[in-house]
């Protein structure tokens, strides 16, 4: 295959990140563009390239010259879309989270494993270099055991609106658009583990919406390390940016944005702060350029994404406990 075809399902912030690194990845063509923007979504084709815009899956479903999507819409649209794609033939990108629920996440694995195509979530931290070297820090063994994280997803004096605070479109709130992205990213730093307790305290604070804007939630993981992850909307203080994170190891501590470690040396500490690439902005470019990248690579050598449909899946399992959790007072175990 010399050219992968692909279409932008949806047009809104998130996909104009995606376009612009597909845009620099030679051997990749912009189709089509489905937008429910209609002539608002043209100014975003015509920068791309895109000859079509439509307001409709339906016409691209059978299209022999799009073999991938990126799925940037409502979560309430990105299992349906996923499954019609997959049992069309096209490989799928969607963003994060997966879809709304664990149980929608299971049948897009169902449908990913039967059609045998590419299924990839949007959890664009793993492609990170900042994240990349404190998660080598922690492999090589330096911070000896972790036994403690925290974690954070927090939008200081700001929140979204839209469809984002539409529980029907969204599904959840700040713990659903900030905080999965602390999750996947503590979860990646610590290599993956499998969470078994959940607990949660989730509440409405600062809109008149029917979603949450504040959250910490506590997660054990069969490491037997505990993450604390905080996500919010409006709040006045974050300790870290979106993604930042500490950890707590028996023989030193290290932290991500900003990032840098201490190892201990008798009753000393030895602080090392690393020289990091320049970043343009918090969520620079590069990793979602870096992200669209890998997509294609396993499009072309059928492999594995770094950033699967199972850690997409496990994501939407601690946040399913989690608001169970929240609901009962109780710890939820996986």
């Amino acid at each position: 295959m010399e050219t992968i075809g692909v279409a932008l399902i949806g047009s809104g912030y998130i996909a104009h990140y995606h376009a612009r690194g597909l845009r620099e990845l030679p051997g990749i063509k912009l189709r089509a563009l489905c937008s429910l923007d209609g002539e608002g979504a043209k100014p975003f084709a015509e920068e791309c390239g895109i000859d079509q815009v439509t307001g409709r899956i339906g016409g691209l479903l059978d299209r022999k010259d799009i073999h991938a999507v990126i799925i940037s819409t409502p979560n309430k649209f990105h299992a349906p879309y996923a499954v019609e794609f997959m049992s069309s033939g096209k490989d799928v990108f969607v963003e994060k989270p997966m879809a709304v629920s664990a149980q929608q996440g299971a049948e897009m694995i169902e449908c990913c494993r039967r059609t045998g195509r590419i299924l990839m979530v949007g959890h664009m931290w793993r492609f990170d270099t900042e994240v990349n070297y404190v998660r080598d820090l922690i492999r090589s063994g330096k911070l000896g055991q972790i036994f403690k994280t925290k974690g954070y997803g927090i939008h200081v004096n700001w929140g979204p609106g839209g469809w984002f605070v539409d529980k029907a479109l969204a599904g959840g709130g700040s713990l659903v658009d900030m905080g999965v992205h602390a999750i996947d990213t503590v979860r990646y730093l610590l290599g993956d583990p499998q969470p078994k307790e959940v607990y949660a305290k989730i509440s409405t604070r600062f809109g008149d919406y029917q979603v949450d804007d504040t959250s910490v939630v506590m997660i054990t993981w069969d490491s037997g390390t505990v993450s604390i992850v905080e996500s919010g909307w409006w709040h006045p203080h974050a300790d870290a940016p979106e993604a930042g994170t500490q950890i707590f190891g028996t023989l030193g501590y290290a932290s991500l944005f900003p990032t840098g470690y201490k190892i201990k040396a008798g009753e000393d500490m030895i602080e090392t702060i690393p020289e990091m690439p320049e970043r343009k902005e918090h969520c620079d470019q590069v990793m979602y350029t870096r992200q669209m990248k890998h997509f294609i690579e396993c499009i072309r050598t059928r492999s594995e994404p770094s950033a699967s449909m199972i850690q997409g899946q496990t994501a939407l399992q601690i946040m399913d406990a989690a608001y169970e959790s929240a609901r009962t007072g109780e710890v939820v175990r996986l």
